[in-house]
């Protein structure tokens, strides 16, 4: 696979602060989920419902606040952001204690992460193309992939374990300090950053919170991109409680147990990171984005099936693997392919609007499935997910266009 070379001192900062707010997270892999089972015992439904209202509520704050973003230095905002979803979290640790803690404060906690997460990731994407050359994207967001199947591997045995001696609220903790960490990283970037021009009206109006949309609506290949990656983030992600509650609730799976069924896995994920920028020199940027497109999404069906004990741990290992493993070689090639095909003025725009529109997706098909779960039981739903998701690769863009304002991003190395 060839040595790897280096980014610079800037990226590897911004590197170095994703992957320690990736730790934290993964440390509370599905923490609100479990807090709401094991501390306030609450069921299918009202997890579903805490799932997606946070998602949705945050999409809806963060829509104004991708056009604000674009015309303001990135890393500042980047920073901002992080001390908020700190300070947000602190306050689920500080409730418990007191005996505080209910279902309306994690709603309104995952309301203010979400809105914040939308918006940090919009900056990031900014940031990372400001800092890397063209040729190198797919090189920094397979070293970004690779980092988060690394922290999955780790996070979700370690706050499992975490969980299971202490409750899941220490690890929401952890999250908060990450945070504070990855603020004080980017915080080291160091070096000027030029704030960014703006053309036409000086003020901000409707036509720049609709640009990122008009943008993607109006790309004959990141349009059908657009609404496959939607769409399938959606179907597996509004999966996720009813597993929680199938796992957990009725088949009695310990923390630590429900911890490693999705942690191995997440080597898949690691292997695909890295094979993504071979696999791209040898058979081309398209033919892989297409090809892994499709494989993706033929593993979540068998979810549906997991039965109890051992053999239920092997089989959500097994259908994990596949699903994962597909996700690490295309994310990579998919984000660097997203980023090359949207000119510097209207990265935050377009990364806020595919951001909005995934979330709310999520929270609109995890509230329905939440719903679909209570009149037809949990493995009917989750059944019909993963049918659904076959037919997402008709989506999927087969003939792509070159991008016009920088060239075609080169397959390298993870």
């Amino acid at each position: 696979m060839g040595a790897r070379r280096s980014l610079g001192r800037r990226f590897g900062w911004l590197w170095a602060a994703y992957g320690v707010s990736a730790l934290g997270t993964r440390l509370a892999f599905d923490a609100f989920p479990l807090i709401a089972v094991l501390v306030l015992h609450a069921g299918p439904t009202e997890v579903s419902l805490l799932a997606a209202a946070g998602l949705a509520a945050g999409a809806a704050v963060a829509v104004p606040l991708g056009p604000w973003v674009e015309f303001r230095p990135k890393r500042p905002v980047m920073i901002a952001m992080d001390l908020v979803r700190c300070a947000a979290l602190l306050t689920v640790p500080a409730a418990y204690a007191l005996g505080l803690l209910g279902f309306v404060q994690l709603l309104v906690v995952s309301v203010v992460v979400a809105a914040a997460d939308i918006t940090f990731n919009a900056a990031a994407g900014a940031c990372l193309k400001a800092l890397v050359r063209p040729a190198d994207l797919l090189a920094a967001n397979a070293r970004f992939e690779s980092t988060t199947w690394t922290t999955t591997v780790l996070g979700p045995p370690l706050g499992g374990a975490a969980t299971g001696l202490f409750g899941p609220v220490p690890t929401v903790l952890a999250d908060a300090v990450s945070y504070l960490l990855s603020a004080a990283g980017l915080r080291a970037i160091g070096g000027g950053e030029p704030r960014p021009a703006r053309t036409g009206a000086p003020r901000l109006g409707a036509a720049d919170v609709l640009e990122g949309w008009r943008h993607l609506l109006a790309h004959p290949s990141l349009r059908p991109l657009f609404f496959n990656t939607v769409l399938v983030n959606g179907l597996i992600m509004a999966t996720q409680p009813l597993l929680t509650v199938l796992l957990l609730g009725r088949l009695g799976f310990a923390p630590w147990q429900y911890g490693l069924a999705f942690a191995v896995p997440c080597l898949g994920g690691l292997t695909g990171s890295r094979l993504s920028g071979p696999l791209v020199a040898r058979f081309g940027q398209r033919t892989v984005l297409f090809t892994t497109g499709v494989l993706r999404v033929c593993w979540l069906p068998g979810l549906a099936f997991v039965p109890p004990g051992t053999g239920g741990l092997v089989l959500v290992m097994a259908v994990e693997l596949g699903l994962i493993t597909c996700m690490g070689v295309f994310t990579p090639v998919f984000a660097a392919y997203r980023l090359a095909h949207t000119p510097p003025d209207r990265v935050v725009r377009t990364l806020s609007a595919w951001s909005v529109t995934g979330k709310a997706t999520v929270a609109a098909l995890t509230a329905l499935w939440g719903l679909l779960a209570g009149l037809f039981g949990l493995r009917a739903a989750i059944a019909l997910a993963g049918l659904l998701s076959l037919a997402t690769p008709l989506l999927l863009p087969r003939h792509g266009h070159a991008p016009r304002h920088e060239p075609e991003v080169a397959g390298s190395g993870g």
